[in-house]
């Protein structure tokens, strides 16, 4: 017998919708209603991790915590699809490494241009505002091998974009570290500030590129870092909440070092001419793990405050009106380097696996409200690599946990981090179990001579949690403007039904 069209569409609906998968995954409410007002806060989505979590689900967490903004650091396709008609305006990067071709042929840009920016800058599709040409690419520990090439990347970035159609719309930027500009030892206050004499003329060249454009001068900005780097630096000064050591410049009071470090990029752009260039704040943010200041006290009290100061709407002593910053960053990163520190793996808001680390207010509203996490996650089955206690002898233990480091995450064993507290035998299955777990469980991987064994049993101690892998597979994502739909047909069915009935 067939079956009637509007009796399947309500069935295929209520299945989707009270189906256990897609229940955890799918919002069958309209909650394209919501009216939180945009603001100048965004977040940085890096990729940079082992066990990656589907991108449509990372979208919908942030359309559920309110982001209005991302920065993307390449412009991956299932990033970029599962950002069509998510209404979260973009700002694409393109990496470093490509920069040189970029510089040296015009085609490759307008290649570049057409894959990963005509391809979704439709009207529905995925609302571009910027192109980030490259990654601190003046930063000091590069010696200056994209100061040559950085300009030229830029200018036909920017070109191919006004080729396609796109320019007046979509601006080309170079995000910088703020070490290219700098306030003599001799007068540290912001006024004294100018960029960096081997790179001036480079950087200046840049700033007159972009204001020709219309586009936005981009900077990177760590008050953590002037922390960790300076052990005499004041502790409150790397806060928004008010400082017993204010730093006085003229008829100007600096409570915060945020408010220090960008009015002295205000004051090298005045120096160059260009006094009311708009700034961007690429990245800021801190760190919950890796470093005895890296914690997540610190970290919500960081970032709650720098949202309420954007949110004020005040600036800064100098630049008095709205800022526009991208929080950094969104997830933890297992396989960013560590050079810079231990820390550089616990940058992110939310967890590996989406859950958030704290309450952050995103709206200004104070309501007390958490982060909603990433939902429908999948793992890994519940089993963890340790040091089998029933092994006497431990010749060569220390050599298997250096070896389970070295291609793992161990930073959070480091002095002052979550895990700093465990014993020898913690040590070793904590690093047994990381490499265990980022190798996908398999029992080949959980031997280390014989020292360690597979159990049910979560070891986590405390604040120290041995983690379980996200699972590899799909998970499979319905739409909310696709449920829009849905609902809107059966809608129309139950309205012919009664009619028919």
């Amino acid at each position: 017998m067939a079956t009637n069209p509007c009796q399947f569409i309500i069935t295929l609906l209520l299945m989707i919708c009270f189906s256990a998968p897609f229940m955890a995954i799918v919002n069958c409410s309209d909650s394209d209603s919501d009216s939180s007002p945009s603001t100048g806060v965004g977040v940085n989505w890096g990729t940079m991790t082992s066990h990656q979590l589907p991108a449509e689900q990372v979208v919908e967490m942030m359309r559920e915590n309110g982001f209005k903004k991302v920065k993307l650091f390449e412009a991956e396709k299932r990033i970029m699809e599962a950002l069509i008609g998510s209404e979260i305006e973009v700002m694409v990067a393109i990496p470093n490494f490509m920069l040189l071709d970029m510089s040296q042929d015009p085609s490759y840009a307008d290649y570049w241009v057409d894959s990963n920016i005509t391809t979704y800058a439709y009207p529905g599709g995925v609302d571009i505002k910027y192109v980030a040409v490259g990654n601190e690419p003046f930063l000091k520990a590069y010696n200056a091998t994209y100061l040559q090439i950085t300009l030229p990347a830029l200018k036909n970035v920017q070109n191919a974009l006004n080729r396609a159609g796109l320019g007046s719309q979509i601006k080309a930027t170079v995000p910088l570290n703020a070490d290219i500009y700098e306030s003599p030892e001799s007068n540290p206050v912001p006024s004294a500030g100018d960029f960096r004499s081997e790179i001036k003329d480079a950087t200046i060249e840049i700033i007159q590129f972009l204001y020709s454009n219309d586009a936005p001068f981009t900077v990177n900005i760590y008050p953590f870092l002037s922390l960790y780097g300076n052990e005499y630096f004041p502790m409150d000064f790397a806060f928004f909440d008010g400082s017993n050591k204010p730093v006085k410049d003229k008829n100007y009071l600096y409570t915060n070092v945020f408010d220090a470090n960008y009015d002295t990029l205000v004051a090298s752009l005045t120096k160059a001419g260009y006094p009311e260039m708009k700034i961007v704040v690429g990245e800021i943010g801190w760190p919950t793990d890796g470093d005895i200041n890296a914690n997540v006290k610190n970290a919500k009290r960081f970032n709650q405050g720098v949202i309420k100061h954007v949110l004020s709407s005040k600036g800064t002593p100098v630049r008095k009106g709205p800022l526009e910053i991208y929080l950094f960053s969104l997830l933890d990163e297992n396989k960013k380097s560590i050079a810079p520190g231990s820390f550089e793996t616990h940058w992110g808001i939310f967890e590996y696996d989406g859950k958030p680390k704290y309450e952050l207010d995103l709206s200004g509203s104070k309501r007390n409200k958490g982060l909603s996490p990433v939902v429908g996650v999948r793992y890994m089955s519940r089993r963890w690599c340790v040091l089998n206690p029933r092994v006497k002898q431990l010749d060569g233990l220390a050599k298997e946990i250096d070896y389970a480091c070295s291609l793992s995450d161990c930073t959070s064993l480091g002095y002052g981090s979550s895990c700093n507290r465990l014993s020898l035998s913690g040590n070793a299955s904590y690093a047994f179990n990381m490499y265990y777990q980022l190798q996908d469980q398999n029992d080949w991987d959980c031997e280390f001579s014989g020292l360690a064994m597979v159990t049910g049993e979560d070891p986590s101690v405390g604040e120290c949690r041995f983690p379980v892998m996200i699972a590899y597979g799909t998970s499979v994502v319905v739409h909310r403007k696709v449920l829009k739909v849905l609902l809107g047909v059966v809608e129309g069915c139950i309205v012919f039904l009664l009619l028919v009935s």
